[in-house]
């Protein structure tokens, strides 16, 4: 079997072109070897479609058919990116152009703008949200946040799309697109958003593929320039692109067909950002002689996954649904996927935590676990039930790797130690690279177990684990290889974004999730209005629903569980019902997942018996809570607080001790809520303070003496040591 999954972190590079094809299928060498003409890849989900491509790209220039300099590939995430500019640096075709469509047309923008226009590049505004706050209360339209975001993407849909202000309203009316607001308004926003970029001499990242394909299409002489110096173009997830990528590509491309494109039209999911697959589709269209090759064999998931998925795809319906793959999975067989039905959110989020928490007790790595949902707002739950069950987490679109501040230090201190290092007594005792390595992270600060709960001091601590467990790798791929060594390839990864893996589930919006994969995925939230989302009515929205499904199925190795909850609140009436889209997947009967916090075995299924919990309401109107914070507080927002302020401040300076005593940031202690609820409810005894939101049971066995110590007018003591 050919593994596409898990490739070692330092392969060695291969010593001649036939060695590039070594390992490969026989599809994924039909694609390797298929370099004249366009290429068209049909390339189904862990069929190993990266691989391909960068082996294709590899063969080609260990060939000498491809000079790495004349080869651009393109991508649609940073991310993506740099993972290929690293897998073709480690096989032997390094010098190759690996970069997203913005991040190409910048760079030639940057370099022809005084050329075809004269001065300086305007500057790029990175983020747009504040202006177009700005040009809707220029239009006497205030925008709270949501409105604000919903704006902002309708501005880009329209620029990638091609649309100018004055068509919004009709582009809209003609693609059957759902407008966030009135059309008319949105357009008079657009427009005058647009004027304030002119007035203060600034552009946006759409302007950036807007101006690119202005100069090319203007200037033959620069578009003669970016001619020669690309020959060949590769365009991953070319699914996704939008008809301005489009139009970008083919003036790169000019009359020329060293073209290769590969997708996956049941994995198109973002056609609300313009995206559409009709490119991919119509590719043998446009290309009648294209070299078209299928890829099926699905290595990254069991066949339970892959009938799974094969099963939801098999009841799409339109013309993506047409060209759809059927997968067959490479993989042994593992474990059928899990249906779990919980009686409302919390408890799915707690009983999902707890799942987890169970998996990495049995040895599965935090890193390789996934939470996915539809929108980023069912995360604060997630959020909150893993730091309750102590298991770490990052939040996938936070910062990036290399720029996250404990990194930059270490790659300084390692830096360092590479260079005067013969004056450290410490790193004599190490005898290898890798024990170096964690001599110089240990003087930072850092130590081989990792600090109790989760939070920024775990986040801290995964980070350099990361670059720990990168030097092990590094070194048994290098034998001999030196300090100076790793630093020059944390350099490269760092100029590359090609991140190491960070240790703690990821939880991640189903749209976030395209691209990566985890041994266990759990795909939370999963009733109608949330999958398909309330909003997709037309039937290619409900179907780039089921594509977004698929893509989170897709995502799993191993493991894989599906769950809904029948109600959001505790104690709400059950009204919800499953997702269509797991009518007929489900071969045995759902799961009861307890709709109890506490506890898990014999005790928690009995506490699940007692039934629904009650409704939580305000203490102040009687209004039934569903928000997460409200229902700490024990009540609305915008109910007047009764909170006493003395004891609130005490409380909040013993946490802020409490937390520094254990290494862990203060919300793992209680978070701002809790403390607030605390203060105003004053309580007086274990039942009061038990009873209140973000407490239970455990943190009153830690804290609840101290806690109660203060609100009665006293000093609370250290806390106990019990974790």
């Amino acid at each position: 079997m050919t593994s596409a999954t898990h490739p070692s972190s330092f392969p060695h590079v291969p010593e001649s072109a036939d060695d590039v094809l070594a390992g490969l299928d026989p599809e994924q060498r039909a694609v390797a070897t298929a370099l004249h003409g366009p290429v068209c890849v049909l390339a189904g989900a862990g069929t190993g479609k990266t691989r391909a491509l960068t082996h294709r790209i590899a063969y080609g220039v260990r060939t000498d058919r491809f000079q790495p300099t004349s080869v651009l590939a393109v991508t649609f995430t940073n991310r993506a990116a740099g993972e290929m500019r690293g897998r073709l640096r480690q096989l032997g075709a390094g010098g190759v152009q690996a970069r997203t469509f913005h991040s190409a047309a910048l760079r030639q923008l940057q370099y022809f703008w005084p050329k075809a226009v004269g001065g300086a590049l305007p500057r790029l505004v990175e983020r747009k949200a504040q202006l177009v706050a700005e040009a809707g209360a220029g239009c006497g339209i205030r925008l709270d946040r949501n409105q604000l975001r919903d704006a902002t993407g309708e501005i880009e849909w329209a620029k990638v799309t091609q649309t100018v202000p004055g068509d919004y309203a009709e582009s809209v009316a003609k693609s059957q697109r759902e407008a966030p607001r009135d059309p008319a308004e949105l357009a008079q926003i657009y427009a005058r958003y647009e004027q304030l970029k002119r007035d203060r001499g600034v552009i946006d990242f759409e302007d950036v593929l807007l101006l690119t394909i202005g100069i090319l299409q203007d200037r033959r002489d620069i578009a003669d320039h970016v001619r020669s110096q690309y020959q060949h173009f590769v365009v991953d997830e070319y699914q996704d692109v939008s008809p301005l990528q489009q139009r970008l590509l083919e003036l790169w491309l000019g009359d020329r067909d060293s073209l290769c494109v590969v997708g996956d039209a049941s994995q198109t999911i973002y056609s609300f950002t313009g995206a559409t697959p009709e490119h991919l589709l119509n590719f043998r269209v446009r290309h009648p002689e294209a070299t078209v090759v299928k890829l099926v064999r699905d290595y990254r998931s069991t066949p339970q996954i892959v009938h799974l998925a094969n099963g939801l795809l098999s009841q799409a319906r339109g013309r993506a649904a047409d060209h759809r793959l059927k997968l067959v999975s490479q993989r042994d067989t593992g474990p059928e996927p899990q249906h779990v039905e919980y009686g409302d959110e919390p408890s799915e989020a707690e009983g999902t935590a707890r799942r987890i928490r169970d998996l990495v007790a049995a040895g599965v790595p935090a890193g390789e676990i996934a939470v996915l949902f539809r929108t980023n707002g069912q995360s604060g739950l997630y959020e909150q039930a893993l730091t309750d069950a102590g298991v770490p987490y990052q939040l996938r679109g936070a910062e990036r790797f290399f720029e996250r501040r404990e990194v930059r230090e270490a790659q300084s201190a390692l830096r360092g130690a590479a260079r005067f290092g013969g004056n450290d007594a410490a790193l004599d005792l190490a005898d290898d690279l890798s024990s170096q390595v964690r001599a110089v992270l240990s003087a930072s600060g850092w130590s081989a177990q990792p600090p109790v709960g989760s939070g920024a001091s775990r986040d801290r601590w995964e980070s350099l684990a990361a670059l720990a467990r990168l030097a092990d790798d590094f070194g048994a791929a290098r034998p001999g290889a030196s300090l100076a060594d790793f630093v020059s390839e944390l350099d490269e990864r760092a100029a590359s974004q090609h991140a190491p893996t960070v240790q703690g589930v990821t939880l991640a919006s189903l749209h976030a999730a395209k691209g990566l994969e985890w041994d266990a995925v759990f795909l939370v939230g999963l009733t109608e209005g949330m999958m398909p989302i309330t909003y997709a009515r037309t039937d290619e929205q409900l179907e780039e629903e089921r594509r977004l499904l698929y893509v989170g199925i897709t995502r799993a190795r191993f493991r894989l569980t599906l769950s809904w909850s029948l109600s959001r609140a505790p104690g709400g009436r059950a009204h919800r019902v499953p997702s269509r889209f797991l009518k007929d997947l489900r071969g045995a009967p759902a799961t009861k997942g307890a709709s109890s916090v506490s506890g898990t075995g014999a005790g928690g299924a009995a506490k699940a018996r007692l039934g629904p919990r009650k409704p939580v309401r305000c203490r102040t109107c009687n209004r039934s809570l569903n928000d997460a914070g409200e229902m700490k507080l024990m009540r609305c927002e915008t109910c007047p607080s009764d909170m006493d302020e003395g004891v609130y401040e005490r409380l909040h300076t013993w946490r802020a001790a409490e937390a520094e005593r254990l290494g862990q940031p203060s919300y793992c202690v209680f978070t701002d809520k809790t403390l607030m609820a605390i203060a105003e409810l004053m309580p007086e005894d274990e039942p009061e303070l038990i009873r209140i939101a973000g407490v239970g049971t455990r943190k009153f066995r830690r804290w609840g003496a101290d806690v109660l110590a203060i609100c009665a007018g006293q000093e609370g003591g250290g806390g106990a040591d019990e974790s």
